[in-house]
């Protein structure tokens, strides 16, 4: 399957379809940054730059292209956003007709047969659900009104040009932590009535599963700018955004007391992949510590024969002050709690590590990346001459992407009614 990929960002497209063995066959991005990761990961890649001004003879010139896929921009249709909507050329999501410009042409010149949008669900409510009504005119060809009831979440439509398909997935249904529910609509412009469908699927299979508890409040994140793109800023401010945090350690139970922080598996109480939050124990001058290992580490009650209960750990931030040589370049070492004689909590060299006061932090770019489907690293690229890139571009280039194991979940279900049709 060659590809061709639009509104390219950081590329989630072709992280998500390499297992796939497919070929991109070239990218369209602006954005400084994200040209730079793309330029990095896949240097022989043709970068075609603006939607805008690409031209017929640039396209016909890449070959054969089975799909076209791109997230075009979501600002004017989010419901964090200004909702100005789909308007061409004088909105920024209004650069999805510029686009529809070019899967006319691979339609025309290289034997175009599918393309892949996504966006945000706002989509369907933006100016009164018109915005929907022309992408799914545009994809699948003809006019469309809104329905009386509005748009819904999972949906097909048949015009002139072909078959279009749409649905909302949630990324956390994919193995990702994190609620980040996106709209994909698929067209199909070859012969889509010998295929079974590639995003409708029965309810019991789209992953929304009926709740196993009551539903809880969600502590909610510290937005780190006063406007929000529609991209993980508007889920998990990954773009910069900020956590007010008690730090929650999260484990599994095993025979001799002893939490694992990175497993939840097999916990028979573990619920949606995470295990049950662990205990700790405080004494006196802070929390105290069992064989160098840091009580809030530990999964035991004080005697470490009573299962303990579910209880939220509250340290967050952790101080190099006076540890001498146990600080390396400031930085504590969080699985320690002093010296050698800090496993005895009486012990008078004994000190406390945590401090207990509410403490706010960002999320990382390796744990947005992470959130993402990317790999740790991805978008830390060398950048205007050092090693490493900065912060902030790596955020805002991660909240604008799409997660990679939704795209990859899509791309297999591509080729499976491909091999199937062929």
């Amino acid at each position: 399957m060659r590809y061709l990929s639009l509104f390219s960002g950081i590329e989630a497209a072709s992280v998500a379809w390499k297992p796939l063995g497919w070929e991109c066959v070239g990218v369209a991005e602006i954005e400084p940054f994200p040209v730079a990761v793309l330029k990095h990961h896949y240097p022989d890649v043709p970068q075609l730059g603006s939607v805008t001004d690409i031209t017929e003879e640039r396209i016909k010139a890449l070959g054969h292209i089975d799909l076209i896929v791109g997230g075009f921009p979501c600002q004017d249709l989010s419901v964090a956003g200004k909702r100005k909507g789909m308007v061409e050329g004088e909105t920024r999501s209004g650069l999805f007709f510029d686009a529809m410009r070019i899967v006319r042409w691979a339609r025309r010149n290289n034997g175009l047969r599918w393309l892949l949008v996504e966006n945000v669900p706002g989509i369907f409510s933006s100016r009164h659900g018109r915005d929907f009504a022309a992408l799914v005119g545009e994809m699948a060809g003809g006019e469309f009104g809104v329905p009386r009831n509005g748009w819904q979440n999972t949906g097909v439509a048949l015009g002139e040009e072909g078959q279009m398909e749409w649905c909302v997935l949630d990324a956390q249904w994919f193995g990702v932590a994190q609620r980040r529910r996106r709209l994909f609509a698929l067209a199909d412009f070859g012969n889509w009535a010998d295929r079974e469908p590639v995003l409708l699927e029965r309810d019991c299979l789209l992953g929304h599963f009926a709740p196993r508890r009551e539903t809880r409040k969600v502590a909610p994140t510290i937005p780190s700018r006063s406007t929000a793109g529609g991209g993980l800023g508007t889920d998990f401010d990954c773009d910069g955004g900020l956590i007010a945090a008690r730090m929650v350690a999260f484990g599994e139970y095993v025979d001799d007391g002893t939490a694992s922080a990175m497993k939840a598996r097999d916990y028979k109480d573990a619920t949606d992949l995470v295990a049950q939050p662990l205990t700790m124990r405080e004494s006196g001058q802070g929390f105290w510590m069992q064989d160098n290992i840091a009580g809030t580490l530990r999964a035991e009650g004080e005697n470490r024969t009573s299962r303990p209960s579910n209880v939220i750990a509250q340290p967050v931030a952790f101080s190099a002050k006076d540890y001498g040589a146990d600080a390396v370049e400031g930085i504590s070492p969080t699985l320690r709690a002093g010296n050698s004689n800090a496993g005895n909590q009486n012990s008078g060299n004994w000190v406390a590590v945590a401090h207990r006061a509410m403490q706010v932090r960002r999320l990382t770019p390796t744990e947005c990346e992470r959130l993402q489907g990317f790999s740790d690293g991805w978008t830390n690229i060398p950048w205007r001459g050092k090693p490493g890139a900065p912060d902030g571009p790596r955020y805002k280039a991660l909240g604008n992407s799409m997660a990679v194991p939704c795209m990859r979940w899509i791309g297999e279900r591509i080729a499976a009614v491909s091999e199937v049709a062929a």
